[in-house]
Formats: C-alpha cells, structure tokens, sequence
C-alpha cells in the first residue's frame, strides 16, 4: 500500500511540468537538457521529503512498515537521491548554456548570481554530497558513530535550504496554481511529521514516564544490562523485540541517543537493555549510577511476536543479539527453537534465564560455541545441520539478529531451505 502511495505523490509532484509543457515544445538540445533539468529537480524534491518522513519517527509510519523497511528505503533512496540532484544541476546548467550561448562556467556564475536562493540551493547540494558520501561503508565505519549521527543531522538544513529555491525558481510552481498548491502541502506535511515525531512525542512520552536508572547488572565480558524504572511503564505499549533511543541524562552522555532493544519482555516495574561496551560511550553506560535521568524516544521496531504468520518460531542469535531474542521468547507460542552462537562458554549471556524460559515455556535452546569458522558453528549454519536442529525449519517464523556476517549466512541457509521471505524477520540493528 506504502509502495502504492509513493509512486501515486511522485505522479503528482511531475504533473505540474507535464501540464505546464506544450506538446512538441521539446525541439531541440537545449530543450531536452533544460527539461531533463526540471524533471530532475522535482524527482529530487519529492525524494528529499520522502526520506524527511522516513526519518521523523511518526508511530504510524514505523507500526505499518517497521524499522528495518524504513532503514533499507532510506538507504536506497537516499543514493538515489544524491544522483538526481546532481543530475538537476548538471542538466539545467547544460540546457541554460546552450540556450544562451555561453560556456558552461559562465552559466554557472550566471545562475548563481542572478537566480533567487541560488547560494543556498548550492549549499544545499553541498551538504547533500557530503552525507552521501559519508553514507560509504568504509567511512562511515572509520567515524565514531557520535560524529556521524550529528552530521547526518544535517541533512534536514537541506529541506530547508532547497525551499526557497524550489518555490522561487520553479517555473511549475508559480503563485494560484496546482503544483504551488500541492508542493506546499506535502512541504507542510512533512514538516508536521518531522515535529510531531522528533519534538512533541518525545515530550510528551518523557514528562509521563519519568525515567530513571534503577540499577546496573553486569552479564559478562564486556555486556551489561541497564534496568531502568518510572510511572505506568504499562502505558508505553511497548512489546518484546522492540527498541528505544536511550539518552541517560549524565555527563558526557547526555547529548548522545542510542538504539538498544529491550532485552527482556516489557513490565509495569522496569524495562531492561542490555549493552556490548564497544566504545566511548558504551563504556560509560557501565558507570551509571541510580537514580540518573533516561530520555527515551520510542518505542520502534516491527521485530516483534505480532508479526510472526505461524503457530512456531526460530529464533537464531549471536554476540550480543541475543537481547532482544531472549525478550521475544516471552512473548512467542510454545515450542520455539532458540540457536545461540558464541564463541565459548564465557562469552553466553543470559544462559540462566534462557534455561529456565525454555522449560518454562517447551522451548528448545541449542548453544553453538566456537568461531565462526570452527566445525560446529558451520554445520549448525549449514542447510543439513539446520534441518537436523530444527527438521521443520520451513513452517516456522524465523528472528535473527547478531553481526551482519551471522546474519547474512543464516538467510542464505534459511532461502536454500525454502523458508518464505515473509517468515523471515531481522533486526535491523546490528549488535
């Protein structure tokens, strides 16, 4: 329905041009750049207030597609994105020079200097290569995630910055007409999104609660659980498998927020997360004392028991995955199958508590220790070792979460398999 409604507003958005343009009006080179340059441009402003609305954490956006969907567009339509915008400039650059019979760098001051909201236009398309390319796997992996997320941040000066441009020197938008009115509608929409989701809930959801540190359990090398306690936790109507954005109002913590699952099914007396000191900040989280202030934002996520299509389930877990796996195993059918991979003995969390849900609830739980490379973590991962564990693998609904690596491997196994994609459902975070 989502897909639908996308394809429906970027038909809107071009209808403009399509009535504004008189058939064979096209002629020539000049015309063809110069209208490759307009369609350009509005693609590239119905895509930037896409990824605004995909990025403002409305409810019902996150409820009816879920976060790893939203994440996955977001990415694909944000490198989209970036190659339409260039593709505007260059195009109408091209088009406007031939037109005016001047080279391309003195088009090029021409507009800048005589068109309205030029500088900020240029600006915008600045700010906008630089997140793309910090959107690079490479470079982003090298920044600490702190820096990436603020000048990720940015992005939103884009919106804007472009504004102006867009109703100033759009030819298709002038004052009384359709794409005025439509374009300020979705601007306005969006907009709207962007506050409510980022500013008004957040508020609203922290003076009910309260938050605070109730205390802090340390589960192994390196991993940590944080219990935090407050007002009618019942009322956040949050669901196992799930996570929220954490900031723990202390020093040097205070202005960073980060997405951790609920590590055990949510209860009227404290929400529990569970952290791999990987980092500055991580680290600090260890220290935290009782009674400090928790700003959350949320809940997110569709990685939940409600999405599941079969009566029984897999869930497949690594490192510090498990979480928000032991959570969903409170909430799932009788008769999960858990398969929990660490490295050795030391390294499983959780491992008391698991024992005791799978008994509790006819649950299976299966410990593959080793490396990744070792002989019984790749015959569990195998499709022959997978079947042995769980021999109807094919009719249950199977939760991964754990390092990108485990996961990928485990899906191609599931799909060999001939597990449905629909009964597949990851996390979208990688712990």
């Amino acid at each position: 329905m989502l897909v639908l409604l996308f394809w429906a507003g970027l038909t809107l958005s071009l209808l403009p041009w399509w009535w504004d343009t008189a058939a064979g009006s096209v002629t020539d080179a000049a015309a063809a750049y110069t209208a490759g340059g307009q369609i350009t441009g509005m693609i590239a402003g119905y895509l930037l207030l896409v990824q605004i609305l995909l990025m403002s954490r409305v409810g019902w956006l996150e409820r009816n597609v879920g976060a790893a969907e939203i994440l996955g567009w977001h990415r694909d339509l944000g490198a989209l994105l970036l190659v339409v915008v260039l593709a505007h400039a260059s195009l109408i650059t091209v088009g406007y020079a031939a037109m005016d019979g001047f080279t391309l760098l003195h088009e090029s001051r021409l507009i800048l200097g005589s068109y309205e909201d030029m500088i900020s236009a240029y600006l915008a398309t600045g700010i906008l290569t630089a997140v793309g390319l910090m959107a690079i796997r490479r470079i982003k992996n090298a920044m600490p995630y702190e820096l990436w997320y603020y000048l990720h941040t940015t992005s939103y000066l884009v919106l804007l910055l472009g504004y102006g441009h867009q109703f100033a020197d759009g030819a298709n938008l002038l004052p009384g007409t359709f794409g005025r009115y439509y374009w300020t509608a979705l601007n306005v929409f969006v907009v709207l999104c962007l506050v409510w989701g980022r500013i008004i809930l957040p508020l609203r959801l922290n003076l009910r609660h309260r938050l605070r540190v109730l205390e802090v359990v340390q589960e192994g090398p390196d991993i940590f659980s944080v219990y935090v306690y407050g007002r009618r936790l019942s009322d956040l109507q949050a669901q196992a498998g799930q996570f929220f954005r954490w900031r723990f109002m202390t020093g040097g913590c205070w202005w960073q927020a980060h997405p951790f699952s609920l590590s055990a099914a949510p209860n009227d007396r404290w929400l529990r997360l569970t952290v791999k000191a990987v980092g500055d900040h991580t680290e600090q989280l260890r220290w935290l004392e009782p009674d400090v202030r928790v700003f959350i934002e949320g809940p997110s996520g569709a990685f939940t028991a409600s999405r599941r299509t079969r009566n029984r389930a897999l869930l497949i877990a690594a490192g510090s995955g498990i979480a928000p796996i032991r959570a969903l195993l409170e909430d799932l059918p009788r008769g999960a199958v858990v398969l929990y991979r660490a490295s050795s003995v030391e390294d499983l969390i959780f491992r008391r508590e698991l024992d005791w849900l799978a008994e509790a609830r006819g649950a299976e739980v299966w410990y593959i220790l080793g490396r990744r490379d070792d002989p019984a973590p790749r015959r569990a991962m195998s499709p022959r070792g997978m079947r042995e564990l769980v021999p109807d693998v094919a009719g249950r609904d199977v939760y991964l979460c754990g390092p990108e690596g485990m996961v990928s491997a485990a899906v191609a196994t599931l799909r060999k398999l001939r597990v449905p994609r629909r009964q597949i459902h990851l996390d979208p975070f990688g712990f």
